[in-house]
């Protein structure tokens, strides 16, 4: 009797949880603040993580940047730095206007950059513990920092792929073994992976980047079945998933031109957006455009065979080839111009 009870209280919350999904939809919830709070982006330098840099600090957060790159890492830390002055001196002027008590509550915004490797465990820690003792506790953690090979299986080097399932999906578990505990004795924090849409399903010539993100994802979905269980309800989780993206990454990618127009990659400033939107709405998992959920659903359901049909109609099943011809030419052309 008691499993009959238990049964229709789980469906009536599988009910609710699709009423609640719904009406999210159509009433967009109220974002929470991230003021003051210390914002740590990993491949901070270029791309999304740039862009996520900027949005955060666009709502008063403290950032703390990581990538291997120094100068576009410092670079990103610039611009922060700039919206941060701006920030400031609209401040002042209204605790000039309007007085001190209804101006906006002041705030010490600083940026801190740090070079880091985070597909090398020993740096991750390191840096991590370098962080704790010149900034402090970590409250956001968004684990961007991502790599392509650009190589079919066969001719890419045993290097590479060590690299790729390194950079996209080990060192997820090594920045989050070093902010989850505390994290975890405050019930207070948001974990953000950024992933991709070939983390939910796949295509050919890149075998070593769709193993990764398939790995971030199913980090990410274990670590937040993990938070519930532990309930431990104040440590929010985000996972992105975005289409391709038009960052340079991976150039050169094409889908069938009748389709590409309805399908184009999406601009870096929309992806970040949508993704803000997620990360200070609480929204466990967020895909843009909204056609990948539909995409992820019919090849959950679909026979392999139905799904082979619809990428070569899509031209999905060889949209990397031209990406990946481009980084060969690319790569001879370096040995030729190094001599080698």
């Amino acid at each position: 009797m008691n499993i009959l009870l238990e049964l229709f209280v789980v469906t009536f919350r599988v009910l609710w949880a699709f009423v609640l999904a719904a009406a999210k939809w159509l009433v967009r919830p109220k974002e929470k603040s991230v003021a003051g709070q210390v914002c740590l982006i990993t491949g901070a330098g270029s791309g999304l993580g740039r862009l996520f840099a900027l949005e955060f600090a666009r709502r008063r957060a403290l950032l703390v940047l990581w990538d291997i790159n120094t100068q576009s890492n410092e670079e990103t830390a610039g611009m922060v730095r700039h919206i941060y002055r701006e920030m400031a001196e609209a401040a002042a002027t209204s605790r000039a206007g309007e007085g001190e008590k209804d101006a906006l509550p002041r705030c010490d915004l600083q940026v801190y950059t740090y070079t880091c490797d985070v597909g090398k465990r020993e740096n991750v820690y390191s840096t991590a513990e370098r962080v704790r003792k010149e900034v402090g506790e970590v409250s956001v953690l968004v684990n961007n920092a991502g790599v392509v090979s650009g190589h079919h299986l066969l001719e890419c080097p045993d290097e590479l792929i060590e690299r790729t399932m390194m950079v996209n999906c080990h060192a997820h578990f090594w920045t989050t073994k070093a902010f989850l505990p505390k994290m975890l004795e405050m019930n207070h924090g948001h974990i953000v992976t950024v992933a991709s849409s070939l983390g939910l399903f796949s295509t050919a010539g890149v075998e070593d980047y769709c193993a990764s993100k398939f790995g971030a994802v199913g980090f990410h979905e274990s670590l937040s079945h993990e938070l519930k269980a532990a309930e431990k309800d104040g440590i929010k989780t985000t996972l992105v998933c975005p289409y391709l993206v038009d960052t340079g990454m991976f150039r050169g990618c094409r889908i069938r031109k009748e389709i590409e127009p309805f399908l184009p990659p999406l601009k870096p400033e929309y992806c970040v957006k949508q993704a803000m939107r997620a990360i200070l709405t609480d929204q466990p998992m967020i895909c843009t455009p909204r056609l990948m959920y539909m995409v992820t659903f019919m090849k959950s359901i679909l026979p392999f065979e139905a799904v082979v049909c619809m990428y070569r109609f899509l031209g999905a099943d060889k949209c990397m080839y031209p990406f990946i011809a481009q980084r060969k030419q690319a790569t001879n052309n370096n040995e030729a111009k190094n001599g080698i």
